[in-house]
C-alpha cells in the first residue's frame, strides 16, 4: 500500500493523512469546488477536483473518485464516514478496478446495511434483538397489525437508514399511521429504499456501541465500548469512554456480544456493533457501522491504539497488531462534536467564520477541518471539530472538557458551544444517570 485515495473531506480527511503521513503511505485527497481551500486539500500529497458542490456531482460521484485514483496512481481508498463509506456497489466497484477497498468487504456492507437482515442474522447467532418484524411492512394497515403484536410504543425505521433519518417514535395506532407515509418517503429519498420495519420501542434507554476489529485470518476482537446516548434528533453529539453506567459485568457480555456479532458475519476491518440498554442493563442489537466511527478517536484516546493505523494494517492482509488481552481502559475519554447551529433550535448555522482558535491544552485532542475565513456551506454536515478531553478519571475529562469549551472561539457563525458546555455541567450528565431522553427531559424542564 504506496498510495491512498481518501474518498471524503474536512476533518475526517485530515485525520487520515495523518496516519498515512506516519507511515511513510503518501495521500490523495478529492475535493469539490466548495473546498478547494479546505486544510485536507492543501494537506494531502496530491489533490483532484471531482465536480461542483453538492455531493452527488462530487463525493457521491463514483465514477468521478475512481478516474481520480487511477489517474494519481493510487492502489487503496479509504472512505472514511459518511458519504460512500457504507455503499457496497462503491466497495465492490473499487474491488473490481483493482482497488483495496479500506473497510470490509462488500458482501459484509450490503448484508449489515439493509437492517431487517442484520437483525435476522444477529438472532441466529444468538445476539439479543429488539422484538420486532421479520419482513418489511409495506402499507399502514401491515404496520398497525405488527405494531398490535409487539405493543406501543413501537420504533418505525427505514430497513436502509442511518443517522436517524427515517425513524420515528410511535405512541398509538393514529400516530403509526400518520407517520408511515412521511417516514417511507424520507427513506426512499434518502437511501433509494423505501423498505420499512417496525420494532418495540424501549423507553428511556441507554445508547451503547463496542468497538469491533477484525483479521482477515479469523481473529476478531473488542475495544470497549463508548456510551452515545446525549443526542438531539437521533444524532449524536457527545460520547464518552468507559461508559459510567456499566459494571465489569455487563460490559463483558456486551463486548462478547459484539464480538460474537462480528464473527458471525466474516468481518474484517474496523467496525462498530451498536446496542440499547434499558435500566436493568438488558441490551439489545441496535445495528452494525461497516466502517471508521465518527467517534473513534473515543476509543484512541482511552486505549492510546490508532484505529486508522488498524485499517491499514487488516487492508494490508495482515493480522492484527495487538490481541484482545492487550486492551485496557488507560484513561477516561469524553468526544464533543462542535456543529455550526444555533445552539437552542439546532438548525445549521451556515456562514464565513471570521476568526477559528480552537483550545490547546493538556489532555484535548482536536479533529477539525476548518479555519479562520472557511465558508461553511448548506452541501454538508455542519460539524467542524471534534474536541476530545481525556483524564486519568471522569471527573478530570469532564473538567478538561469544559475548560476546552471555554477556550474554543469560533466567530462569524453560531455554534453549538453554549450547549456543550450545558450538558457538561448538567447533574444528571455529572453523575453519569443520562438515557438517550437526555436532550428532550431538559428542554421539558425549562418549559
Amino acid at each position: 500500500m504506496r498510495k491512498v485515495l481518501i474518498a471524503n473531506r474536512g476533518e475526517i480527511a485530515r485525520r487520515i493523512i495523518r496516519t498515512c503521513k506516519a507511515q511513510g503511505v503518501a495521500t490523495v485527497a478529492v475535493y469539490s469546488e466548495a473546498d478547494r481551500n479546505l486544510p485536507f486539500v492543501r494537506e494531502a500529497d496530491e489533490a483532484v477536483h471531482i465536480g461542483p458542490p453538492p455531493v452527488p456531482h462530487s463525493y457521491l460521484n463514483v465514477e468521478a473518485i475512481i478516474a481520480a485514483a487511477k489517474e494519481t496512481g493510487a492502489d487503496a481508498v479509504h472512505p472514511g464516514y459518511g458519504l460512500l463509506s457504507e455503499n457496497a456497489a462503491f466497495a465492490r466497484r473499487c474491488r473490481d478496478e483493482g482497488l483495496v477497498f479500506i473497510g470490509p468487504s462488500p458482501e459484509v456492507i450490503a448484508q449489515m446495511g439493509d437492517k431487517l437482515t442484520a437483525r435476522r442474522v444477529m438472532r441466529e447467532a444468538g445476539v439479543p434483538v429488539v422484538p420486532g418484524c421479520e419482513e418489511p411492512v409495506n402499507t399502514p394497515d401491515e404496520a398497525a397489525r405488527v405494531a398490535a403484536e409487539i405493543g406501543y410504543p413501537v420504533m418505525l425505521k427505514a430497513s436502509a437508514g442511518g443517522g436517524g433519518i427515517g425513524m420515528q417514535i410511535c405512541r398509538d395506532e393514529a400516530e403509526l399511521r400518520q407517520a408511515f407515509q412521511s417516514a417511507r418517503g424520507r427513506a426512499k429519498a434518502y437511501f433509494g429504499s423505501d423498505a420499512m420495519y417496525v420494532e418495540a420501542y424501549v423507553d428511556s434507554p441507554r445508547h451503547i456501541e463496542v468497538q469491533i476489529a477484525g483479521d482477515a485470518h479469523g481473529t476478531v476482537i473488542h475495544l470497549l465500548e463508548r456510551e452515545c446516548s446525549i443526542q438531539r434528533r437521533h444524532q449524536k453529539v457527545l460520547e464518552e469512554s468507559p461508559s459510567p453506567f456499566l459494571d465489569e459485568l455487563a460490559r463483558q457480555r456486551l463486548c462478547e456480544a459484539a464480538v460474537t456479532a462480528a464473527k458471525a458475519v466474516g468481518y474484517t476491518g474496523v467496525g462498530t456493533v451498536e446496542f440499547i440498554m434499558d435500566g436493568n442493563k438488558n441490551f439489545y442489537f441496535l445495528e452494525m457501522n461497516t466502517r471508521l466511527q465518527v467517534e473513534h478517536p473515543v476509543t484512541e484516546e482511552m486505549t492510546g491504539l490508532d484505529l486508522v493505523a488498524l485499517q491499514l494494517e487488516i487492508a494490508r492482509g495482515n493480522a492484527l497488531p495487538v490481541a484482545q488481552g492487550d486492551v485496557k481502559a488507560l484513561r477516561h475519554a469524553i468526544e464533543l462534536r462542535v456543529y455550526a447551529e444555533d445552539p437552542v433550535t439546532f438548525l445549521p448555522s451556515p456562514g464565513t467564520i471570521t476568526y477559528y482558535r480552537p483550545p490547546q491544552m493538556d489532555g484535548v485532542r482536536v479533529d477539525d477541518g476548518v479555519e479562520t475565513g472557511t465558508q461553511v456551506t448548506p452541501f454538508y454536515d455542519p460539524m467542524i471539530a471534534k474536541v476530545i478531553a481525556s483524564g486519568t478519571t471522569r471527573e478530570e475529562a469532564i473538567q478538561r472538557a469544559r475548560e476546552a469549551m471555554r477556550q474554543f472561539e469560533v466567530t462569524g457563525i453560531k455554534t453549538n458551544i453554549p450547549f456543550l458546555l450545558e450538558v457538561l455541567g448538567d447533574e444528571a450528565f455529572r453523575r453519569g444517570v443520562y438515557t438517550t431522553r437526555f436532550v428532550e427531559e431538559r428542554k421539558e424542564k425549562t418549559t
